[in-house]
């Protein structure tokens, strides 16, 4: 029978979740690298041991780990990133110009068929690539030198790339999502860049329709239909059939449309998934109740699934990595919280259940599917 590996970085340590296909029992190992932030952990579609951890500390930097065993041992490899070219500025929170500089990894991308190719996206916004699973790193400086580089400014984390997407059909074709500039899309395996962000409307800017500016949660495909992007905004759920070209809002009936995470169910492309949470304020679930919603009809229309999840008194945050699906017959979604509770749907989200529920706050939820 096939199995899950869920992957969960934590603000003190990773984790590893392991069950059968019932995903009824788990054994968790972890943590690893105890008392460290742990933004991502992402493993090779091409080689399911070959996995990839962000560890990061203020006191002691930034560390990229990496495991060929499926995470039961772990080595520290390539660390040197180094943006490419003039360091030139971007504008603070303030509009004043303010250097580039590297804080840490916000996110793994590997390579879909080849396990020593992988993407990482940084503070601030820039992306690099590594082919040799993560000894040397190189920017991909295309996009951070875009012309509109300059005027980019931080969301309330930082400048993060925080959302890698390749195309699986159009293998030169690639996404990218920064905090707060918007959604870029390459065409030519990410040596160029430009912003497809038509359609956003973000209050808070000098032009709410600007070109660049917007806070982009997470945007999210489906494999068979890589030209669809569901995106979740700062405020707003949107979607673009378009592979980025134009948006429309899809928020629909959803009790508030500010969020971060979006998924899309692996069989069922128009089935979507957002948790959505009170405001930009106030990072806790409308009236204290923790509900994912999902759409059948890829947006518009939602419904709140709440059966296994807490209904009063509870006040935790699904960061914007925190939530993935697995592609077993029945598909399993999964997310974390702010509470450090790690729940699995083994039914598309029609009934929930905790895996373990006293972890550091969960930064980031991934799952493989293991034959």
């Amino acid at each position: 029978m096939a199995g899950v590996r869920v992957l969960v970085g934590t603000r003190k340590g990773a984790f590893v979740l392991r069950s059968d296909g019932t995903r009824r029992s788990w054994e968790v190992s972890g943590p690893h690298f105890a008392g460290w932030e742990i933004y991502h952990l992402k493993g090779s579609p091409a080689d399911p041991d070959r996995l990839y951890a962000s560890q990061s500390s203020s006191w002691s930097g930034q560390v990229v780990q990496r495991s060929d065993d499926g995470g039961a041992s772990w080595r520290p490899v390539g660390n040197k990133f180094s943006y490419a070219g003039t360091p030139g500025t971007h504008q603070w929170y303030d509009g004043t110009p303010h250097p580039w500089e590297f804080a840490r990894v916000w996110h793994f991308e590997p390579s879909l068929d080849d396990p020593d190719t992988v993407y990482a996206g940084v503070e601030d916004a820039g992306l690099f690539r590594s082919v040799d699973g993560g000894d040397t790193w190189a920017e991909l400086p295309g996009l951070r030198g875009h012309d509109t580089g300059s005027s980019w400014q931080p969301g309330a984390g930082g400048m993060c790339l925080h959302t890698i997407v390749l195309d699986p059909v159009n293998r030169g074709r690639m996404f990218a999502a920064i905090s707060a500039a918007g959604t870029f899309r390459s065409d030519d395996a990410g040596e160029t860049w430009r912003p497809v962000n038509r359609g956003l409307h973000s209050e808070g800017i000098p032009d709410s329709d600007a070109e660049v500016g917007h806070c982009v949660h997470r945007i999210a495909m489906h494999p068979s239909r890589p030209s669809v992007l569901y995106m979740q905004k700062h405020w707003d759920v949107m979607r673009s059939d378009d592979a980025g070209e134009s948006w429309h809002e899809i928020s629909g009936d959803l009790p508030t449309d500010f969020g971060f995470p979006i998924d899309v169910h692996a069989h069922e492309p128009e089935t979507v998934y957002v948790v959505p949470i009170t405001s930009d304020s106030l990072h806790y679930p409308p009236e204290g109740r923790l509900r994912v919603y999902r759409s059948r009809t890829g947006g518009d229309e939602w419904e709140p699934l709440t059966r296994g999840l807490p209904q009063q008194h509870c006040y935790v945050n699904v960061y914007r990595d925190a939530m993935a699906v697995d592609s077993l017959d029945e598909c399993g979604v999964y997310f974390g919280t702010t509470g450090g509770q790690v729940y699995v749907s083994a039914d598309a989200g029609d009934s929930w259940a905790p895996i373990v529920r006293d972890l550091p706050a969960v930064l980031s939820v991934e799952v493989q599917t293991l034959p």
